[in-house]
């Protein structure tokens, strides 16, 4: 296993942890174990970006511009269908 492939398990991995962060904060029905749930996505979602950081430095993670102009169209779509 290299690298790139670890770091991309590893990405997967932290995102799929936020979403049961994030569950769990917003269905805690006591204050104490919310706050320690936020401050746990907090930390989670600092070392996701440090870690997208460091993959797009080596070139593996690559991110494209949209053009506004799809953007556009998107939220346009969005709202017709409200």
């Amino acid at each position: 296993m290299n690298d790139q492939l670890l770091m991309d398990n590893y990405l997967l991995v932290l995102k799929s942890t936020v979403e049961v962060y994030v569950h769990g904060t917003l269905e805690s029905s006591n204050a104490d174990v919310r706050e320690v749930l936020k401050d746990c996505l907090s930390e989670i979602i600092d070392c996701q970006a440090r870690t997208y950081d460091e993959m797009t430095k080596f070139g593996w993670y690559k991110v494209s511009n949209v053009e506004s102009t799809k953007i556009r169209q998107m939220l346009d779509n969005i709202q017709s269908k409200n």
